[in-house]
């Protein structure tokens, strides 16, 4: 079965576009349609926000701590005077919507996707998945580096048809109304959608949750997952005490950073056990939800000290704005709390009927990333299914938005080599 060639620009060509019950199982009708999306605030909301920057309490702090107590004062206040003067919500909204948007109802839960067809009609479909606390937001530099990839250095042959969706409960996806979405369920309607789409065989990439739901596809859902690249390499070090292979440097690189780490851990913590307290604060504070997500943006990024020398103010506002104008950061923490403790399967979810021999995987490891393991502890746990191994010379966890150009190309690399062997 050859990929739908068709570019979804109009309510006509989306609301029925492809049913297949190859990879799952018949849909309702009534979930069936594609419905065009475009990002419009309201100005009550937009007003609001600015009223509650106006009047944010603010913290005392220890004087001369930096960030090692936390995000500095003085830096949320800088970065909330610039939201409140110089942001431009609505010039970032039409940067947004430069690229077409769909909703489609999956398993009772409404999910978002960008859907961005290359113009070169042998590209491959390659779904991109992003993390806590991203957005589609981290993809909009590198998409045109997929889509047209002479432009940025690639070949035509190289070229991907994007979808990006909003993983459910973050951004303008639907807040699911029923527990048991952890990231592997995410997976299977992802793996739904593609199918929906009319896609029988596509690629993925992923970090963060993103990275797990790729791997997901790509070992459960072989028979049209072509194979998944990743930034977020998982791996351990053996419980039986040996190096499992690593060299000495590749174990004071994973050291390092686990120290580097030491007193950023408790976020997981929090979200894991007590979403819905933590919540409260984060839906109802611009302020305490910017600094939320950017001391993740300080910890995971190579930055050298300066914060805006891996991403602008406005970046991280938007990707903020994301959350803020969305009211989903309590759904989105809901992540870890949903995937930590196994919960039963929703009922809404329909059977998920993958199949097929594991496929191919790749990675591309960042210097700045959360984990940074050996590839000998990757290749344990994948075998030869691991064909694909860069480590990147700067970077960090939000690559995409970081080093779009690195990333990019690492993944045109990658399925250069998948493509080769279908």
């Amino acid at each position: 079965m050859k990929p739908a060639r068709v570019f979804l620009a109009s309510a006509s060509l989306a609301l029925l576009l492809f049913a297949s019950g190859e990879n799952c199982s018949a849909q309702p009708a009534a979930e069936s349609a594609i419905r065009p999306f475009t990002i419009e605030v309201p100005d009550a909301t937009l007003r609001d926000l600015k009223d509650r920057l106006a009047r944010t309490r603010w913290p005392d702090a220890s004087p001369g701590t930096g960030w090692d107590y936390g995000v500095p004062l003085d830096y949320v206040k800088e970065l909330v005077a610039h939201w409140r003067t110089k942001y431009d919500w609505r010039a970032e909204e039409r940067k947004l919507n430069r690229f077409p948007q769909f909703k489609i109802t999956i398993d009772g839960v409404e999910i978002h996707f960008l859907h961005i067809r290359s113009k070169h009609t042998n590209a491959l479909p390659l779904l991109l998945a992003h993390g806590w606390p991203g957005s589609v937001h981290e993809f909009y530099k590198i998409i045109p580096m997929l889509t047209a990839p002479e432009r940025f250095g690639g070949k035509a042959e190289d070229a991907f048809h994007i979808i990006a969706p909003s993983l459910v409960g973050f951004g303008f996806s639907g807040k699911p109304t029923e527990t048991g979405w952890s990231s592997q369920r995410m997976a299977e309607a992802f793996a739904k959608l593609m199918a929906r789409l009319g896609y029988a065989r596509y690629g993925a990439q992923g970090g963060d949750w993103g990275g797990g739901i790729v791997r997901w596809l790509a070992g459960s859902d072989g028979a049209h997952c072509l194979g998944a690249h990743s930034n977020f390499p998982g791996g351990n070090r053996p419980t039986d005490g040996s190096t499992g292979g690593a060299t000495d440097a590749e174990l004071q690189r994973f050291q390092k950073r686990q120290q580097e780490l030491n007193d950023h851990k408790a976020y997981g913590s929090i979200q894991g056990s007590r979403p819905q307290t933590l919540g409260y604060g984060l839906n109802d504070s611009p302020a305490g939800l910017a600094a939320w997500i950017v001391d993740k943006f300080w910890a995971w990024s190579d930055h050298g000290g300066n914060l805006e020398n891996s991403f602008t103010k406005d970046e991280l506002l938007t990707n903020i704005m994301i959350y803020w104008v969305t009211e989903t950061m309590p759904s989105s923490v809901r992540i870890y709390y949903e995937s930590q403790h196994n919960l039963p399967r929703p009922k809404s979810m329909t059977e998920f009927q993958g199949g097929g021999k594991a496929s191919p995987m790749g990675y591309a490891l960042f210097p700045k990333e959360i984990n940074v393991p050996p590839r000998a502890w990757v290749e344990r746990n994948q075998g030869s299914r691991l064909i694909h191994w860069t480590e990147m010379p700067r970077g960090g966890h939000f690559a995409a938005l970081e080093q779009p150009q690195l990333l990019a190309d690492d993944v045109r690399a990658f399925f250069g080599k998948v493509r080769v062997s279908q």
